[in-house]
């Protein structure tokens, strides 16, 4: 069943009032890559909501679709079918140029290989979506981030001379800079070790309970998940379970039956 009703004398009201309390909205998904009998779905009518001021992990095994799930609430990878909005917005039916300024103002991206710019400092790569949209950060924020994520004595350095937990602090700085609407995590703690990636967790669950801020974090890790308010699992591109207010054991005894 659709999330956001087309029915003739469906009330318009209830429609906005869910648009207007989700950070985004994703309604009956599809993707399918190839063609013909080589082709595969990707996402088979994934529907779900995703509260503002919320922390998601979306889980599942290798193939279940999470990775596509996230690139195309991101605006990342086009759909198929289905639709997707964010802030309100139906990005999914955006032109490029206009997708690419919404993820540029509205959206945060943190993704395991870091993705930063290896001629760019550590304060450079920070504020280098602010700077392409040519605006000014909050320089309060901005202070507060870089304390928390222990980077003020490296700010000066480039990637290249910062240590794999440093250059992912970085990541995570640049992607919350700009108070974007929503941040998307792509196993973020991939390539940390458990120390640096609990520091990692414990900001971006600090971020949700201080400020408010929305994120969906893809995960294969239950201890990473369980700092989530809720956990979705896919298998086979849908949607199979959900589970709020996560503990790491109950996570892996789910996904143990899921695997059965």
């Amino acid at each position: 069943m659709s999330l956001i009703s087309n029915r003739p004398g469906a009330p318009a009201s209830s429609a906005q009032d869910l648009l207007s309390r989700a950070a985004v909205v994703a309604v009956d998904l599809v993707k399918i890559y190839g063609e013909g009998e080589a082709a595969v779905r990707a996402l088979d009518g994934v529907s779900l909501v995703v509260p503002k001021g919320t922390f998601t992990a979306i889980m599942g095994p290798s193939g279940s679709g999470k990775s596509t799930l996230l690139q195309c609430l991101a605006a990342l990878d086009d759909l198929t079918s289905g639709k997707v909005f964010i802030g309100g917005a139906e990005i999914s039916s955006l032109e490029e140029k206009d997708r690419t300024r919404l993820r540029r103002d509205k959206v945060g991206f943190i993704f395991q290989a870091f993705n930063l710019i290896p001629t760019l400092d550590a304060m450079e790569n920070i504020t280098l979506p602010m700077n392409l949209a040519r605006t000014s950060p909050d320089k309060k924020w901005l202070d507060y981030l870089i304390q928390t994520v222990g980077l003020k004595d490296r700010l000066h350095h480039l990637p290249g001379e910062l240590s794999g937990g440093q250059q992912q602090r970085v990541a995570a700085a640049r992607a919350l800079a700009s108070r974007p609407e929503i941040v998307f995590a792509d196993e973020p703690t991939g390539n940390l070790d458990s120390r640096r990636g609990q520091e990692l967790l414990q900001f971006l669950r600090r971020t949700v309970d201080e400020f408010n801020q929305t994120i969906v974090m893809v995960t294969h890790d239950p201890f990473a998940a369980s700092h989530a308010d809720r956990v979705i699992f896919l298998a086979d591109g849908r949607v199979v379970e959900e589970m709020v207010d996560p503990k790491a054991d109950q996570i892996l005894d789910l996904i143990k039956t899921l695997e059965s």
